[in-house]
């Protein structure tokens, strides 16, 4: 097989071929060469987080105010920590953000009727403007996203990018089972009598 048909033989072994400034915009450090994939992911989201913010900016909003206002807008009022499970958030950012939004006048909040600890939050009457811009940005993001690539290219891409967000959350579980596991093992030597 020739060199141009493999491009696994092209440069030198054990070194991804270099790219060129045309098709990224941060440089590959020599350590990062054991995780390609994961450098490509740190630059595409990214750029797609600049982008986001510079189109969000125009309508007044932070970068993940739109994905409060899209579940609002979808499910109607929610209590503010079913947005904190939905958007897979932390308290102390939400709590920032319906501030925020509630400063320009894009949500109320208000005592939630069954439980006294919950606040629920609405999207007010003039959000409804904003939405239309909202759809409007999400649109032309996704054409900055995608706009070179085919109908079939675009589902290839959302299947790949499923599988990778699939593989890291059941990474991301294992972690999270592994420091309790952690935790509850250093507990119990903490606990264990010495002799």
């Amino acid at each position: 097989m020739s060199r141009a048909a493999n491009p696994k033989k092209q440069g030198r072994p054990n070194q991804p071929p270099k790219e060129t400034p045309a098709t990224s915009t941060v440089p590959v450090p020599g350590s990062a060469q054991a995780g390609p994939v994961s450098h490509a992911i740190f630059r595409v989201a990214r750029l797609h987080r600049m982008i986001a913010g510079q189109l969000l900016r125009r309508v007044g909003l932070h970068l993940g105010q739109e994905l409060v206002m899209m579940h609002l807008w979808e499910l109607g009022p929610q209590r503010q920590t079913d947005l904190v499970r939905l958007i897979d958030s932390d308290a102390a950012t939400m709590t920032r953000s319906i501030k925020r939004l509630e400063n320009a006048g894009f949500v109320r909040r208000r005592p939630c009727p069954d439980d006294k600890r919950a606040t629920i939050i609405e999207p007010t009457a003039a959000s409804q403007a904003l939405r239309r811009e909202v759809e409007r940005i999400w649109a032309e993001l996704e054409d900055a996203s995608t706009g070179d690539l085919t109908l079939d290219q675009v589902t290839e891409t959302l299947e790949t990018l499923r599988r990778v967000e699939t593989s890291l959350a059941r990474a991301a579980a294992h972690a999270d089972g592994s420091a309790a596991h952690d935790d509850n093992t250093t507990d119990a030597v903490r606990k264990r009598p010495s002799t």
